[in-house]
């Protein structure tokens, strides 16, 4: 291509001249070099940070399966729940975690006077992670499943949506939405 007068640069020597191949060929091969290196770096930057997404979403599953697991349990909600938690429930009450704790006392000392399991254990469906840095929404489906099957209890179902943030490496749940799913 040949640029105008007024914008091409002054070369000694007459117009469209070129320099020979093997005197720009060294540079350009390096520069060639530098590049792919580059693109090397971001590719293997782009798959470290895949890795990490792919762990968080791991770690948080596993969080929430654990806490499921074991909600009867006062340890579980302490690791749970942040202490700043703002729980939105299914009844349209809202609390925090200090309140799900004290609730969890009354109830264990009544279960320890009966010497009863839990009524229900509770599993998730569904379960969808989404990150941003160090806040993660997590949404899946809560099943309440009765532990004596001859009261004729129902399977229960929720809507669960927790946004749990990282903080000092260690992810906790600072808002929590519960809506029943009416049966069908």
């Amino acid at each position: 291509m040949h640029l105008p007068k007024s914008i091409e640069p002054e070369m000694p020597g007459p117009p469209n001249t070129r320099l020979p191949q093997a005197s720009v060929g060294k540079p350009q091969k390096e520069k060639e070099i530098n590049m792919m290196k580059k693109m090397i770096l971001v590719l293997a930057g782009m798959l470290l940070a895949q890795s990490s997404l792919a762990s968080d979403v791991e770690e948080l599953t596993g969080l929430l399966h654990e806490f499921l697991a074991n909600s009867a349990s006062r340890e579980a909600h302490e690791r749970f729940w942040a202490d700043d938690l703002v729980y939105s429930s299914s009844a349209g009450l809202r609390f925090g975690k200090a309140d799900i704790l004290e609730g969890l006392d009354t109830a264990d000392d009544a279960a320890e006077a009966e010497d009863t399991a839990p009524a229900m254990v509770y599993s998730g469906e569904e379960v969808d992670v989404r990150l941003y840095g160090d806040t993660a929404v997590v949404a899946f489906k809560l099943v309440g499943t009765p532990t004596n099957e001859g009261a004729g209890d129902d399977v229960l179902y929720y809507y669960n949506t927790g946004t749990f943030v990282r903080r000092d490496g260690v992810w906790k749940v600072v808002a929590w939405q519960a809506t029943k799913i009416p049966p069908q």
